[in-house]
């Protein structure tokens, strides 16, 4: 990859609202992070140069002092239910907008085709609806935190 390539993407990153991006393509290895902590560490045995693959986005566990957290269950307390999972990869979105409340939230009654969230991928904003009747049991990611193929996201009590 170019410089001139490489300094366009990161200016893409940059005004995108992502957080974490990780590129590699045969030798060639490129991470940017906005974060102030980040999730890309090197293996003890290699040097800090060299290039290594980022973990992939583990499930943020939230505490109590975050007023929009709920709460995601350990694995000792994972609640009955059907998973909903990410048809794609991308960033997803629990609320319409900044200023509105979640699409759903913990304890609420969903409908088969209720929206739960959406997933941004390549600017293209996707809808994650219900495919069961039942009640949301688990919120498993945070806002805007970026999801994986098959990641799981919402875990629904049918009933």
């Amino acid at each position: 990859m170019e410089t001139n390539e490489v300094k366009d993407l990161l200016a893409q990153f940059d005004q995108s609202t992502l957080t974490e991006l990780h590129l590699k393509k045969d030798t060639f290895d490129l991470y940017f992070n906005k974060n102030t902590t980040s999730g890309y560490h090197p293996a003890a045995n290699e040097s800090a140069a060299a290039p290594v693959a980022a973990p992939a986005a583990p499930i943020q566990t939230t505490t109590a002092a975050a007023p929009t957290a709920q709460t995601v269950p350990t694995e000792n307390t994972i609640p009955d239910g059907k998973e909903v999972v990410s048809p794609l990869v991308g960033v997803i979105y629990l609320k319409p907008s900044p200023d509105k409340d979640n699409f759903k939230q913990v304890g609420d009654q969903v409908k088969k085709g209720d929206i739960l969230c959406i997933v941004e991928a390549m600017k293209v904003m996707n809808e994650i609806v219900s495919d069961v009747d039942g009640e949301l049991v688990s919120v498993l990611v945070e806002s805007e935190q970026i999801v994986e193929y098959n990641q799981p996201l919402f875990r629904i009590k049918e009933g």
